[in-house]
């Protein structure tokens, strides 16, 4: 074993695995589902959903920086309920407000951009691997908002106002995630890039598959409904991140056995 003087930080956030990109989509699959359910279904509206949302978001970011290391419950209940303040947010911006989707989609570009220029001109870095400190987690967690708020926009563009409908929205993301995956692997792409491409494509991939599922026959969906398609996402996430917490100790407890 290391001495506690050759010990690094702990990183809070967790290593990129098949797992990892599995719970990320299920949860903004959930976010576009829960928004919805929230606010139309509930009747809540989109500015009272929203409030809530902002809040119960606060709280959970309060318990995730309080860890100062990666603890699964509390880092995908952050990244879930930022996908629904994420997909309030342009759904505000459009519904509310009247923004274009088109000007949502250059807007959360540049916020997104001018984010990544911040973070690396103070850290000289954009990698997940080393985000264990506070100032480092502040800008990922900037950064994810602006990918989910983003996502929305550019899937909902995509979808609604070129009029591909939901299924062909989501194979052509998940077709051009495809692409980045093999730029990657085959062609030596960038890791932090790629990462990050693959990390916006995600939301508008997982939105257009959950619209398809809980959206009416008459708008193009299945029609399986908000509450049934985000329980089922819901508990998901939940077996998953059941496992990740037992499979965290289990290794905790190996590693204290270690002479």
């Amino acid at each position: 074993m290391s001495s506690a003087g050759d010990r690094r930080p702990l990183n809070r956030v967790p290593d990129v695995t098949v797992a990892f990109w599995l719970i990320k989509v299920m949860a903004v699959t959930m976010g576009e589902t829960a928004a919805d359910y929230l606010a139309v279904n509930l009747g809540l509206g989109l500015t009272t959903t929203s409030l809530i949302m902002c809040g119960v978001l606060v709280v959970a970011l309060v318990l995730q920086f309080a860890q100062k290391r990666y603890v699964p419950w509390a880092y995908w209940l952050a990244v879930v309920l930022i996908s629904v303040v994420g997909t309030l947010v342009t759904d505000n911006l459009v519904d509310t407000f009247g923004v274009r989707l088109e000007t949502t989609t250059i807007v959360f570009s540049l916020a997104l951009a001018l984010t990544f220029l911040a973070w690396y001109a103070s850290e000289k870095t954009l990698s997940i691997h080393t985000i264990f400190t506070t100032r480092r987690e502040i800008f990922y967690w900037l950064a994810i908002l602006f990918t989910f708020s983003l996502g929305t926009a550019a899937g909902d563009l995509v979808a609604e106002s070129f009029d591909l409908g939901y299924l062909t929205t989501g194979l052509i993301f998940g077709g051009v995630i495809g692409l980045i995956a093999l730029a990657y692997y085959a062609f030596g792409l960038n890791g932090i890039l790629a990462f990050w491409l693959a990390y916006i494509l995600t939301r508008p991939l997982g939105a257009s598959f959950g619209d398809l599922l809980s959206q009416p026959m008459e708008y193009g969906g299945l029609g399986f409904g908000t509450t049934f398609t985000s329980l089922i996402f819901l508990g998901c996430i939940v077996a998953i991140v059941l496992y990740m917490t037992l499979r965290d100790l289990f290794d905790d407890e190996e590693e204290l056995l270690v002479p």
